[in-house]
This record gives structure tokens, sequence and C-alpha cells, in this order.
């Protein structure tokens, strides 16, 4: 899987993480830039979270729906601007998607988590400053990121709990992967990229999904990071073109 660099918006959500958790202060000594030669681990469930169940801690990437599903992801959201849009292009067209959530993001916009939720799409733990060398980081950090995004999204969505969790640029570690499955969450990857991080232009989008849709069932698509008008324009011409094609749209194996 290749990773997303150069993507100013990395840096922004890094920024944006440390003002968030500095808020969280009184409530967690994690930070985004946590030390972590001094930081404790975070707590792993209270008593009043509900009980989760390990999952595998392979990177999934087959659908529930078999050879012929298709798992729509989205990733970096949720943002004020184009997850409405994406969110409403979804019900149009009758279809269920896995969002893939950045922790401050969720933190930000909680109503959007909710409605993500009350659409019966899912939720995946995307860390909470999208650090795509997180691999190259101490353990320490990698639990700090997942555990503490996790949590973010857990309280924003009013209680429900991400069911996957995908590392940013595809930067799994055996780590991450065990500690993630022992939340109840699977390893996410992708077959499609449909790399409109760069905005290469709808035409070019719309082929690259149709020629690597052949490569398997789990399409990436971000709804954050910047301008997302040509990740609109594309699921308005490609999730009508899966259809006519027989695929059905489903959500990643846990």
């Amino acid at each position: 899987m290749a990773r997303h660099k150069g993507r100013g918006f990395h840096s922004r959500l890094i920024g944006a993480a440390l003002g968030v958790t500095a808020l969280a202060a009184a409530t967690s000594v994690w930070t985004a830039q946590a030390d972590t030669t001094t930081a404790k681990k975070p707590t792993a469930q209270t008593s009043q979270q509900p009980k989760v169940t390990k999952v595998a801690a392979d990177i999934a990437h087959a659908s529930e729906a078999g050879e012929r599903g298709v798992n729509l992801t989205i990733d970096d959201g949720p943002d004020p601007n184009w997850t409405p849009q994406v969110l409403q292009l979804l019900k149009e067209n009758g279809v269920k998607a896995t969002f893939c959530m950045v922790g401050t993001q969720a933190k930000a916009y909680p109503d959007l988590v909710k409605a993500v939720v009350a659409d019966g799409h899912r939720l995946c733990d995307h860390t909470i400053s999208h650090d795509t060398a997180m691999d190259q980081k101490p353990e320490s950090y990698q639990s700090q990121q997942i555990l503490d995004a996790e949590r973010m999204i857990t309280e924003a969505s009013g209680g429900v709990r991400p069911e996957y969790y995908r590392a940013p640029g595809g930067a799994f570690t055996p780590y991450s992967r065990q500690l993630a499955a022992s939340h109840g969450m699977r390893p996410l990857g992708w077959n499609v990229d449909s790399r409109d991080f760069e905005r290469p232009g709808t035409d070019t989008m719309v082929a690259t999904v149709k020629r690597e849709i052949a490569n398997g069932p789990t399409i990436l698509f971000h709804d954050a990071g910047g301008d997302r008008s040509q990740t609109v324009a594309t699921l308005r011409e490609i999730l009508p073109w899966l259809k006519e094609q027989g695929y059905t749209f489903s959500f990643p194996v846990r």
C-alpha cells in the first residue's frame, strides 16, 4: 500500500491535535506530541464502556458481501463542508460506507459523527494526527495515537465504537495491529486507491476506480484534507456505475 506523502493536511492535523488535547489536559495525560519517555499508557477501557471482543489482527481487504462486494471507505474527516455532501450522495444511492475518522476531527464535529452513525455507516479509527511515519515511532506513541482517537470517536458518536483501525498511509506495525484488534478494531487496508488527495481530475479518478476494482473490493476516498469537490464528483459517477456492474456495497470483514 502506497504511503500518502506531502499533504499539508497532515501538519494541520498535528497542530489541531495539539490544540484539542491541550484543552483536554484535565482529563487525559496524552497529547498528539506526547513525550513517550514519560507518558503513561492510556487506560484500555473504563467500567462504563461496553466490553469489546478481540478481532483478527491481520489487515482486512475482503468484503462481507463476498466476491461481488465493494467496501467504500472515506478517510480523514469528518469535515463540515465535504462530509455532508458525501453523506447525501451515499443516501441518494443507497450505499453504506466505512468512515475512517481522525480523532481531533471527530472531537471537533461530533454532530457529523452522529450523522454518519445515524445513516447506518461504520466507524474506523484513523489516529489523532494522521502521522504517516508512526510505524517508526515508539509503541507508547502508537498507543496514544490509536487509543486516544478511539476514545474521541466513541465519545463524539455518543457511544458507538469504531470497528476498524486504518493506519495513516498504511503505516501498520505488528504492535499497532495487535493493539487495535484487542480493542475490537480490525486493521483495515485498501485495494483501490482513488488518489483523490492529489486531485488529478474527476475523469482520471473515475478511470482509476474502474481499472483497479478488479484488484479487490476496498476503495479509498477522502472527505477532508482540502478541496474534495473532485471526490464528490467521482462518487456521483462511480456509485451508479458499480451498481450497474453488479457490485453490492457492503463493509470490510471483521
